[in-house]
């Protein structure tokens, strides 16, 4: 199997868990009344199954940090934050689709422009009209699936 594929149905599983996870800690944060609880036990699953993960694949890592990354790579974990506390406050008043809709827009708009200056070290892709044409095609199709019909 080629790597393309491998990556691609890789990451098209992830983004079927994103509406997944924003609807669940979206309910969990609703039920609890608080957002910031919802996502600390998001979190705190998350830093129990990824310490698993690492244990099991590569054994403890002897440095927490490597000497020649640059600081900037170590803040990830910054937009993590911020995303799962959004999502878990905005999706159950806005809707999961809206939510996700406007996420995935954002994330467009991110990725060209990253892509275009190889921004944060990534290699570039360059901003042509057929790129401009897809993300104009995809921004449409992410206003045209914005939910507007009424609660059933």
């Amino acid at each position: 199997m080629s790597n393309t594929l491998i990556y691609s149905s890789l990451m098209l599983v992830a983004g079927l868990g994103i509406p997944v996870m924003a609807a669940l800690n979206g309910g969990l944060g609703a039920r609890l009344q608080s957002t910031a609880l919802a996502a600390a036990i998001l979190f705190s699953i998350g830093l129990v199954l990824a310490t698993a993960y690492l244990i099991a694949t590569e054994g403890l890592p002897s440095s927490l940090f490597s000497t020649g990354a640059p600081p900037y790579l170590y803040f990830g974990g910054f937009f993590v934050v911020f995303y799962i506390l959004s999502i878990t406050w905005v999706a159950p008043r806005f809707g999961v689709s809206n939510a996700v809709s406007f996420v995935l827009l954002g994330q467009l708009l991110a990725m060209s422009v990253i892509d275009h200056f190889g921004l944060l070290g990534v290699q570039k892709y360059a901003f042509g009209t057929q790129r401009g044409i897809g993300l104009l095609l995809m921004a449409l199709g992410v206003f045209m699936v914005l939910s507007k019909a009424p609660k059933v």
